[in-house]
Formats: C-alpha cells, sequence, structure tokens
C-alpha cells in the first residue's frame, strides 16, 4: 500500500517538552543547571512507597530512578536531593513558558498537552520568525535564558510525526531537535522497534496486537488493515494509519466536546473497610464536585461511581452510573444518590481509590420540584449550598466544613491545601 503524501495536511508542527520539569525546576531553585543537578521529586517523603513524580537527568542515567519508581528506591547516596513537589511554583513557571510560546503563535496554533510539554502550530509564524527550525532555536534559547530551563523539540508535518519525533529522537538527541516528515516515514516510524513507544498504543492492544503477530510499528504499518479493523474497530484503522505517520488533526480547528462533566479522583492513603468511613469520604468529594458546579452554574443529569479495591485482593472494583430523577446541583441530594449507588454495589470489600463523575450537565436556570421536598426545604438547602460557597471563595476551602472532615476517616482537610493531591 502507497500514502498519497500530496493530498494530507502539512503543516510546521513543533511538539516541546521541558526536560525532567519538576526536576530541573528544583535545580534552577537551587541556582544548579538542570543537567547537572541529583534531584529526585517525591510525592511525600514520609512514606518509602511513595511515587517518584520526576529525576532529573543525571538521576535517571546513573541511578535508573525514574518517574513512577518508588521512594524505597532511592539509595542513600549524599548526592541526592530529594524533594516534595511545589505545585504552585511549577504552574507559575507552567504559566510563564505559556506566555513564551505566545510570543511566536497565537492562542488558537497553541495546544497544552500536559504541564511540561505543548503542541504549537509555526506554520502561519514562520513569515515573521523565520522557518520552523529557526523558531524551535529561537524557544530553546529564550526558555534557557529566562528560565534557565531545557526544551526539546520534536518538529514534524503533522501533530502525530512532532509528537513521535519528540519522544524517539530529540530528547537524545544532542541539540535536543529532531525532524520527521512524510518523506522519511520508512526510515523514522517504521524503526521504531517497540510498539510500546509508538504514540497512541496502549500495554492492552499491544497484547492483542502481538497475538496477530504484530511486534513492532513495521509490522503494523504492514498488516491487513480490514483485520485491525475487524478487531479493533475503527481504533484498528486509526492506529495503521498512524502508523503511516497520517494525522489530519489542524490544531487551531478546536473540537468541541458532547458531554461535559466534572469529576473529582482520590486514592486514600490506607485500605477502608468501614461503610460510614468509606461514605465520609464520597460526601466530602461530592461536595466538592457540586460546589465547582454551582460555580460554573449548571447542574446535573447524571452521576458515576468508580471504586478500586484493596491490591491484596483479586476483585478490581466497580463502575456504575445512574440517572438522577431530576437535574440538580444540590450537595445533599447528590450525596443522597451517590450513597444509594455505593450501597447498591459494595459489599465488604477493602477500597483504596474512589471516583466520582457529575454529568449530563445543563445550565442551572430552573430546579424541576419533586413531590417529596417543598419549596421551603429546596430553599434552605440551596441557601446552605450558597453560604459555604461564599465563606470558601472568601477565606480558603478549610474555612468551612462539615463536621465529618474532623474524624480520622475523613480526608478533606488534608487535601485542602493542596494541588493535584501534592502539596502546594
Amino acid at each position: 500500500m502507497d500514502i498519497d503524501y500530496s493530498t494530507l495536511p502539512k503543516r510546521s508542527i513543533l511538539c516541546v517538552d521541558v526536560k525532567s520539569f519538576f526536576a530541573s525546576v528544583e535545580a534552577v531553585r537551587r541556582k544548579i543547571h538542570p543537567l547537572d543537578a541529583y534531584i529526585v521529586v517525591v510525592a511525600n517523603k514520609q512514606r518509602p512507597g511513595a511515587v517518584v513524580l520526576a529525576s532529573s537527568p543525571l538521576v535517571k542515567r546513573e541511578f535508573g530512578i525514574n518517574t513512577g519508581s518508588r521512594a524505597y528506591s532511592i539509595p542513600n547516596d549524599p548526592r541526592l536531593i530529594i524533594v516534595e513537589p511545589s505545585m504552585k511554583l511549577y504552574l507559575k513557571v507552567n504559566n510563564m513558558i505559556m506566555n513564551i510560546y505566545k510570543r511566536f503563535v497565537s492562542d488558537d496554533d497553541l495546544h497544552v498537552y500536559s504541564i511540561d510539554e505543548a503542541l504549537i502550530d509555526v506554520t502561519a509564524s514562520e513569515k515573521l520568525f523565520g522557518d520552523k527550525f529557526e523558531i524551535a532555536h529561537k524557544i530553546q534559547r529564550t526558555i534557557f535564558k529566562e528560565l534557565k530551563l531545557i526544551v526539546t523539540i520534536g518538529i514534524g508535518d503533522n501533530p502525530l510525526l512532532s509528537k513521535l519525533a519528540l519522544d524517539n529522537q530529540a530528547k537524545n538527541a544532542a541539540n535536543g531537535l529532531a525532524y520527521w516528515s512524510y518523506d522519511n516515514i520508512k526510515d523514522t516510524v517504521w524503526k521504531i522497534p517497540n510498539l510500546k513507544d509508538m504514540w497512541g498504543i496502549s500495554s492492552g492492544y499491544i497484547t492483542r496486537l502481538q497475538s496477530m503477530g504484530i511486534n513492532s510499528v513495521y509490522d503494523l504499518a504492514h498488516a491487513d488493515k480490514y483485520k485491525l479493523k475487524e478487531k479493533f474497530g475503527v481504533l484498528g484503522l486509526q492506529m495503521f494509519y498512524h502508523s503511516w505517520g497520517v494525522d489530519y488533526t489542524i490544531l487551531s480547528e478546536k473540537v468541541e466536546t458532547k458531554s461535559k462533566s466534572y469529576s473529582k479522583s482520590q486514592i486514600l492513603m490506607r485500605d477502608y473497610y468501614n461503610e460510614r468511613e468509606i461514605l465520609i469520604v464520597i460526601h466530602e468529594m461530592v461536595d466538592e464536585v457540586a460546589m465547582r458546579l454551582r460555580s460554573h452554574r449548571v447542574s446535573a443529569g447524571k452521576i458515576a461511581l468508580a471504586i478500586s479495591y484493596s491490591r491484596d485482593i483479586e476483585e478490581r472494583g466497580f463502575k456504575h452510573q445512574m440517572q438522577l430523577p431530576r437535574h440538580t446541583n444540590c450537595t445533599k441530594d447528590l450525596n443522597t444518590q451517590f450513597e444509594k449507588l455505593f450501597k447498591k454495589h459494595w459489599r465488604g470489600q477493602p477500597v483504596r481509590q474512589i471516583f466520582v463523575v457529575c454529568g449530563k450537565l445543563e445550565p442551572a436556570l430552573y430546579e424541576q420540584i419533586d413531590l417529596f421536598s417543598t419549596n421551603e426545604e429546596l430553599e434552605k438547602k440551596h441557601a446552605l449550598d450558597e453560604a459555604m460557597d461564599e465563606i470558601r471563595f472568601r477565606f480558603g476551602k478549610s474555612s468551612i466544613f462539615w463536621a465529618h472532615s474532623l474524624l480520622p476517616a475523613g480526608t478533606f482537610l488534608k487535601r485542602a491545601n493542596t494541588i493535584g493531591g501534592h502539596k502546594g
């Protein structure tokens, strides 16, 4: 099979990654060059099983400590500086980096992929700042000059190729740059040795692909696309065409999500066995999601609850959803429904992770009255929610809370001053 690449959109896309972002920010904070630092960022220094969130390049290379490693695997070496994350600082630096990108492109041509990675379409900017290679060099130099951070950049004819160039070549290149184009698919994309290094292919898909005799990207590109579609559906065709470097994405053409939702997830510090304790945590989480619903002036018509059990048992957990009898953003009403959903499906297993979702959103312009509540009762519930929202908005999340958060099972107060689950 041959692809007519002349019919595909050809853009100048940069995929920019800040090298070991958290660890590099901590190095600069200590006036150390990021490439000379021995820094490990750990979620919680007091927990041996805490996850490593980032490690500097030297630590990765000399000690094999990478993101996802556990704190207990860090050797007792005097050169190592072990720190907890400073999420407020990282977000502040990230915002500074975004502002640098915006000197070269408009907001429409900038797509934030993660806190340390972004896709930038510089096609329209080449008339002002030079070709894609010059712009990439200028971004590297500007970020280092102003923030002392190192960035690597994958350059491609579309977002997929720029991302693959970044992950498979630029990160290890001496100048931190790599260009993958339609003209060199056979020498770049097809030379990716492991399927895990191909963007968009998860470990579950890898196992199923291998059962079909597909063990590399080259194999994938030369597989029968109809058999791939039969086994994986539309995703099978997507994987096939990605192996040929095909990606029609135009960053400035934003895709509106069909269904928005608000959610919260939490990994518990220990296994929870007691129903009352688990419900305390669920109520705390629903309280926070409900406050977000009200701040965006929407109400939910559907809820979903996912529970993961302790790793010490074989059962993995459950995920169920339900339509609400009426749209609402009232904390008490949502808690009642989440409690019903939990009690219906939980059978006493130890709980380690909780995920709550409120979806099927509508503007909260009015509220349907049910047969079992009076107008006065509804007004009291809304007045209570509004009062708590106002106090939290003015004085902080922990300025007012439900009494059950003071019990040993409560996690709200521990999380109140964190960002993304980590200390600010």
